[in-house]
């Protein structure tokens, strides 16, 4: 059985370049991601995330501090 515990998904309100851009500085000043990518052409916007040391609450928590929308993808 495969483990993919640390591949973490989540639904976003990032919806733009822009956004995706924002996102960038945002997530590689975080040391425990090692890669990550936005969907901008899913509807849910969905925020992917390889990391093997950060939570799902880490980054939600991140993401509203910087006035995003983001909830765990199940």
């Amino acid at each position: 059985m495969n483990n993919f515990d640390h591949i973490l998904l989540f639904k976003t309100s990032c919806s733009t370049r822009a956004d995706k851009k924002a996102l960038e500085a945002i997530l590689e000043s975080q040391p425990g991601i090692q890669e990550w990518n936005l969907d901008l052409d899913d509807c849910d916007y969905v925020l992917r995330i390889i990391s093997f040391e950060i939570t799902h609450d880490h980054i939600i928590r991140l993401m509203n501090t910087h006035g995003y929308q983001c909830c765990e993808l199940t």
